[in-house]
């Protein structure tokens, strides 16, 4: 982890030093995102599938620019979603997450036609659970708490009013 904030920080000051190119997001600029998620961070084993993969919309308006020169600050709504199965035996579980929430990024132009950002995200999280077992167990409970997310990504603008979307 260490060495992973050391080379992010590391990236961070080299690119500093460049000339960004022109600010692709800008005040006013207002961007709709969708994301399909690969994968998930919840357990993995014989047992569990994915049955809707992790979903998520945002949308994003341009609140300030001019920030350290040439970068941006936009902010807007989230929302996400996520349900997976886990089956053994007679033993079944299905776990669903909702977050809802709203994202605050700073943006700043490295490379022409390339939205680089960094931002946070400040939401709540719906989690859902429900099992089944033999004929005398049945369980549902839902819990929900507080969630925060640091991210970076970008958006790269293949014509001025598309961008393609990647965020690790």
């Amino acid at each position: 982890m260490r060495k992973l904030l050391l080379l992010i920080a590391g990236t961070f000051f080299i690119f500093a030093q460049m000339d960004g190119q022109q600010p692709v997001f800008i005040k006013g600029s207002k961007v709709f995102n969708a994301g399909l998620g690969v994968g998930t961070t919840v357990f993995s084993s014989t047992y569990n599938r994915m049955v809707i993969p992790p979903l998520s919309a945002s949308v994003e308006v341009g609140v300030t620019d001019h920030v350290l020169e040439k970068g941006s600050v936009g902010v807007g709504p989230y929302l996400a979603f996520l349900s997976y199965k886990w089956q053994f035996s007679n033993y079944r579980a299905q776990y669903t997450n909702t977050i809802i929430g709203v994202r605050g990024n700073f943006h700043y132009p490295l490379v022409d036609k390339l939205d680089t950002y960094s931002g946070l995200l400040l939401g709540y999280d719906i989690v859902n659970v429900k099992e089944t077992g033999d004929p005398y167990y049945d369980y549902e409970d839902s819990a929900s708490h507080i969630a925060w997310s640091w991210f970076v990504g970008g958006r790269y603008y293949f014509r001025d009013e598309i961008p393609r979307l990647g965020v690790p």
